[in-house]
């Protein structure tokens, strides 16, 4: 009961209150210009939002603070050339080279962000994938795969005798780098900058990069050795 009595005493007040016409006018017209004012700016606000314009209103999520969250959130990793995790130096080739795992997945040679050498282009094979390049331009001079578990060595040595000064050369071992590897494409090998050549054996895993007429040993080599029982 009172409950009831309170609330309808509440209503008679509000009835008694706006019972004049001329009263109802005074509140119901600045009512709907409020009305007008409010759907005016919220068309605006969606305008501007759904063209993109920075005029008006700041965009909603700038009102809701999503633009700081935007601008610390972490940006995506950077791509370099060849996947490398930073740049090179200006006037430097960026370059990857990578051995291939025992006889299962196939080596890689990049450079300048240009895949020389794999699997996926089914130009590598058993032995060693080497290309040469020009040390100036970057240009590909020439690649090709050489079995070293059954093949010839004298075309390896072919291959490597007339490469003139400057040329740079990129190997990349896969399976069997060294079974019919004789001293002769040793010395040739050292004579580019390799330091491990002399240690390549069966199954070693070697990845190298090198340089006709380099004077000391090459920065860019890598070599793990197949242990076997």
């Amino acid at each position: 009961m009172y409950s009831d009595w309170r609330q309808s005493r509440n209503r008679r007040a509000w009835t008694a209150q706006c019972s004049c016409p001329f009263c109802t006018m005074r509140i119901v017209g600045p009512v709907r210009i409020i009305v007008i004012i409010l759907t005016v700016g919220l068309t605006w606000i969606l305008a501007s939002v759904i063209l993109g314009t920075q005029s008006g209103f700041p965009r909603i999520p700038a009102l809701m603070g999503g633009h700081e969250a935007m601008s610390t959130a972490d940006p995506r990793p950077r791509r370099f050339k060849c996947g490398l995790p930073r740049p090179c130096p200006e006037k430097h080739f960026a370059f990857r080279v990578v051995s291939g795992a025992a006889n299962v997945i196939g080596p890689k040679i990049c450079l300048e962000d240009k895949m020389l050498l794999s699997s996926i282009k089914n130009n590598v094979g058993r032995g060693l994938n080497v290309a040469l390049v020009n040390g100036v331009n970057g240009e590909l001079i020439n690649a090709r795969t050489f079995d070293m578990w059954s093949g010839d060595v004298t075309e390896l040595l072919n291959f490597l005798r007339p490469i003139h000064e400057g040329t740079v050369v990129l190997v990349a071992s896969f399976d069997d780098p060294a079974t019919k590897m004789n001293e002769d494409a040793r010395k040739i090998f050292a004579g580019l900058g390799s330091a491990s050549i002399k240690d390549v054996g069966f199954r070693d895993s070697w990845a190298f990069v090198g340089a006709k007429g380099v004077q000391d040993k090459s920065p860019f080599e890598q070599m793990h050795v197949e242990l076997t029982v």
